[in-house]
């Protein structure tokens, strides 16, 4: 069902004064991607999100070859933090000695915040800060260039970048949006010689972007690539062969670009002598690999301790891989099905010996293509697993209870729909210790059935007291449920719940939802991250601005039924960093609400509401140092329509991006 659009506009709101740029932006601005996907649900497995635990990431306006203020005209001496008193002289003046001792102390600061707070004090910190950086975290590659970048970080060995606004993941940002690694990979290289570390997420990387890498960073010690596309088992295999030092190849839910016969053996590309690799993560590279150079890769690395294979393992490989590895803590198993014909396969008993004699497991995964029948072979190591993971089993209740009835430890559980409310009740009886849950859907369509309910939630808050973050797809839901969950789990920190169909009210009442998700806000006081869908009112977000002070991160779905909606959100959630709204009935005048607190935020995207390019360029003209994109849905749309489908809102120290592509407008 097609959102209204409305055509009028309207004017911004009164204010005393215009807003005032703050001397400081942060560097992180956004969080992955228009490639394919394997299933309906798969986009959504990493659609979570959290900055919290991210690597320092603000960068000052100040410029960093600035000098350190006052008067002295060119008279003036500057010290040179990158070599000492720059040979001018045997002894070193009191700022130098001073800013010495101070890199010396700022070397021990690690949290994120701390060290953003530090380079703002003044441009003494600002430089020294800078000089002892290690890790730098960019939450939107867009938010500064990489020139910029380089010049203020002189030692960095760790560099993450995300691309792609977060919808991605649900196929809402068109194919060719940009995010392309290659302009940062080509300044790190000369810049940083000791990178060990590159983490993307939502990105383009293509096979040239990996060949460079492996020829830059003769150090290189960890790749990690998250919802990203671009780039094909070419790529890899020149990572696999060049970095020799590698410990850390993580591909997590990447779109890998082959035909079937471009493939590469990649994995036979790793050294032959001993490997350093701690973890190897490949279960979305869904073409065939070469299992015999795998065997032997295992064999030869004793620090594994993290193994993911994709669908075309069957358990008779996988257990030869668990005999090659015991030490393995964290495994994914693959497909979990024999590849033998039916009566002659692995038996349950002898897969089930090689699970008890991997002792060191805590984590389980895959289960991709899974035979219930092999399910009891996991028994000896369920007590001892605190994660797992079935999100890509369909399961039903009576598959799940007898293994999740041993996980009396389990802290995190993903799992599909699919196991119903009857199942989740089983979760609810055992793992009282459950710290994270989430519930994907097997069909994520508006009009699907669905398969849990508010009943399976209720159980949940019941049973899982300790319960932090959930994450619930469904298509029935009560007050009562999410009201009880308020009371029983006060310690999250995440709700996501998204009711798939729209505007769906309390399934008994037929009320809003709005009772419900107000007591979320009031009653969980450390809440930073909140989903809301199904059908709400304007009184929902009065409770969310006048309750969720410390919330972070909005997604709002389906929901509302006015411009005040967002006034309240603007207005209230002082801490609010990233508001993500999809078809729900906004229009101008909730975007220009905003006008004072877009340069507080890393970032606003609003698809299929009632925004026009009027109200769009109004935001644009009087708020210089925002990026304002507007986007379209199809790029072989001609000329500027008045309803604008997509609208991205960013802060950014570098200005519009010079690779838009035609179905993107820069206002």
């Amino acid at each position: 069902m097609s959102t209204p659009h409305s055509s009028s506009t309207s004017s911004a709101p009164h204010r005393a004064s215009p807003p005032q740029i703050p001397e400081s932006l942060t560097l992180a601005a956004t969080a992955s991607s228009g490639s394919p996907s394997s299933s309906s649900a798969s986009g959504m497995r990493d659609a979570a999100e959290d900055d919290s635990d991210s690597p320092p990431s603000q960068m000052s306006e100040d410029d960093p070859g600035g000098g350190g203020g006052g008067g002295g005209g060119g008279d003036r001496w500057e010290p040179d933090l990158r070599g000492g008193n720059g040979g001018t002289g045997r002894w070193a003046p009191p700022d130098q000695v001073l800013e010495n001792v101070l890199e010396s102390v700022l070397e021990f600061l690690t949290a994120a915040r701390d060290r953003n707070a530090a380079s703002l004090v003044c441009r003494s910190w600002y430089r020294a800060e800078a000089q002892t950086r290690r890790e730098l975290f960019i939450g939107n590659c867009y938010a500064v260039s990489p020139r910029r970048a380089v010049e203020r970080f002189g030692g960095l060995r760790s560099v993450v970048l995300k691309g792609k606004p977060r919808f991605a993941d649900f196929s809402l940002v068109p194919y060719g949006w940009g995010a392309y690694v290659s302009p940062w990979v080509a300044a790190l290289g000369p810049a940083y010689p000791r990178l060990e570390r590159i983490c993307l997420k939502r990105m383009t990387v293509s096979d040239d972007d990996l060949d460079l890498v492996a020829k830059s960073f003769p150090l290189f010690r960890e790749l990690s690539l998250v919802c990203c596309d671009g780039f094909s088992t070419a790529g890899l295999a020149t990572i696999a062969g060049r970095c020799r030092h590698l410990c850390v190849l993580d591909l997590i839910e990447d779109y890998v670009e082959d035909e079937e016969d471009e493939l590469v053996d990649w994995i036979s590309r790793f050294p032959e002598s001993n490997t350093s690799l701690e973890s190897l993560v490949f279960d979305c590279v869904s073409v065939p690999f070469n299992f015999e150079a795998l065997e032997a890769l295992v064999a030869r690395s004793p620090a594994l301790r993290r193994l993911r294979v994709n669908h075309h393992v069957s358990v008779e490989q996988l257990r030869r891989l668990m005999a090659r590895a015991p030490q393995l803590t964290h495994f994914g198993t693959g497909a979990f099905r024999s590849e033998a014909a039916p009566g002659g396969g692995l038996s349950v008993t002898e897969l089930a010996t090689s699970f008890a004699a991997s002792r060191s497991l805590i984590c389980l995964s895959g289960f991709r293509d899974v035979n219930p029948e092999y399910l009891p072979a996991i028994y000896p190591v369920c007590a001892k697993l605190t994660s797992l993971n079935f999100s890509f089993a369909s399961l039903t209740a009576e598959e799940l209870k007898p293994v999740i009835r041993n996980c009396i430890n389990l802290r995190t559980f993903w799992v599909l729909d699919t196991v119903g409310d009857e199942g989740l009740r089983a979760v609810a009886d055992t793992c009282s210790d459950l710290r994270e849950l989430r519930v994907f859907p097997l069909d994520a369509s508006e009009d699907s059935e669905g398969s849990v309910s508010d009943v399976g939630l209720q159980a949940i808050s019941e049973g899982c007291p300790k319960l932090e973050s959930i994450l619930y797809f469904c298509q029935r839901m009560t007050n009562a449920a999410v009201i009880a969950m308020s009371k029983n789990c006060p310690d999250l920190v995440v709700f996501r719940l998204c009711i798939m169909g729209r505007h769906r009210p309390d399934r008994i009442t037929g009320e809003p939802m709005d009772d419900g998700f107000g007591a979320i806000v009031m009653n969980c006081k450390k809440l930073t991250r909140l989903s809301v869908s199904g059908l709400l009112t304007d009184k929902a977000f009065a409770y969310i601005g006048k309750y969720g002070k410390l919330i972070k991160t909005l997604s709002v779905a389906f929901a509302g039924n006015s411009d005040m909606s967002l006034q309240y959100i603007f207005e209230g959630c002082t801490k609010l960093q990233k508001l993500e709204v999809r078809d729900s009935p906004f229009s101008d005048k909730g975007l220009l609400s905003g006008m004072n607190y877009f340069y507080n935020m890393r970032f606003l995207w609003m698809n299929s509401c009632r925004l026009t390019t009027r109200g769009c360029k109004d935001v644009a003209q009087q708020m210089q140092n925002l990026v304002v994109e507007v986007i379209k849905d199809h790029s072989d749309d001609e000329g500027e329509a008045e309803i604008v489908d997509k609208l991205y809102l960013y802060r950014s120290l570098a200005g519009p991006r010079n690779d838009a592509p035609p179905f993107v407008t820069l206002l």
